[in-house]
């Protein structure tokens, strides 16, 4: 059920962080030529590791088109705990798309379907057609019967928020403000649709993400919770890397901050991989792409970052780039360990995520238990 005369803050529902128990995880099939390279055949090797991965520890919801449904179906049909569900969709981010799931303090589930207009729009969105991917989370929440709050035409996708579960969100102004986003609105009156429709009581906004993020620069791949009050942070200590000015201004804020409840926060810094990801020519003869879809170049940065990780139960699904990256990934994962030692981190071959302009975080999203 749809519902339209009220906000979740009024009726007691926010969003949980994200390191809370799971019921669930969305995930979408892999199958878009201009995301996923000949044809979607090594990002599809990635998301069954991931699917199978994640249903050892919580459901896994895998939505996939009419035209693969019975394939995909076929394909994960010994596991009874991934739920294969038919919804139409034009791409595979699940993180932007799916709904973004609430709670009250009886554990009722509720959901926010946020207006999806491709990362921009008319404006500098990645795509022209993306009807299917706006759909989505309503059709998601009829599917599961789950009833959830119109958010629309506030446009939104959920790598740009992060939640730590006790009143404090945060974003970036990079993605936020945009002007493919909500033109119309200031600073002040986004904050307040983030309180409304997150039941939050604080939004820190930080200035930036990750260097060429076509998303404009959301926050799931520069900075994330870990606990109430502490965070991680993507760094570099090379001052000539472009990177280094864009974390340097999430620090100082971050550093000159408090939470909802008045805590200063504690910072991790987790270094981006030392050697720059970038599509080669192999990536880009793998790709398909359709008029007004954004293409890609030999050459080009991609927005690597072992931030874009994902909490699950009593898991960390981290990726990992290889290559030339392999102390770079070495170091995430002990850092990760470390700093979340009651959970097993699974590294997650992401290389052929990354090609596609997002990550773990990106094609995933939690339903809290």
């Amino acid at each position: 059920m749809i519902i339209n005369n009220s906000l979740p803050i009024n009726d007691g529902f926010s969003m949980p962080a994200e390191f809370g128990r799971h019921r669930a995880t969305i995930l979408i099939w892999p199958v878009r030529p201009g995301s996923w390279t000949y044809n979607a055949k090594y990002a599809q090797q990635a998301f069954s590791f991931m699917a199978n991965e994640l249903s050892k520890h919580e459901t896994v919801y895998l939505l996939t088109n009419k035209r693969d449904f019975e394939d995909v179906k076929e394909r994960f049909a010994t596991n009874n705990n991934i739920k294969v569900l038919q919804i139409e969709s034009d791409d595979s981010w699940a993180r932007d798309t799916a709904p973004t799931f609430l709670k009250n303090v009886s554990g009722e589930l509720r959901a926010v379907n946020w207006q999806f207009n491709a990362w921009g729009g008319s404006f500098d969105g990645l795509y022209d057609d993306y009807e299917n991917d706006n759909r989505l989370a309503g059709e998601f929440c009829r599917q599961i019967n789950v009833d959830y709050y119109d958010a629309t035409p506030f446009v939104l996708e959920g790598g740009s928020i992060h939640s730590d579960g006790e009143g404090t969100i945060i974003t970036t102004e990079a993605c936020l403000l945009s002007e493919g986003r909500n033109p119309k609105l200031s600073k002040d009156e986004i904050t307040q649709k983030l309180i409304n429709y997150l039941g939050a009581k604080k939004v820190i906004w930080l200035p930036n993400g990750i260097y060429n993020d076509e998303t404009n620069e959301h926050v799931d791949n520069v900075c994330a919770f870990i606990a109430p009050a502490e965070v991680v942070l993507a760094w570099t200590d090379d001052k000539n890397n472009p990177q280094y000015a864009l974390s340097k201004a999430c620090l100082d804020v971050l550093e000159n901050s408090t939470d909802a409840r008045g805590r200063k926060f504690t910072v991790h810094k987790l270094p981006i991989p030392k050697k720059t990801v970038c599509i080669t020519q192999f990536d880009l003869d793998g790709f398909v792409f359709e008029a007004g879809e954004a293409e890609r170049v030999v050459g080009e940065r991609l927005a690597a970052s072992y931030v874009n990780f994902y909490f699950a139960n009593d898991i960390i699904l981290l990726p990992q780039f290889g290559g030339e990256n392999q102390d770079s990934d070495k170091l995430a994962l002990d850092i990760i360990s470390k700093l979340c030692p009651n959970r097993e981190v699974v590294p997650v071959d992401a290389i052929n995520l990354i090609v596609g302009g997002g990550n773990i975080h990106c094609v995933t999203q939690q339903i809290p238990e």
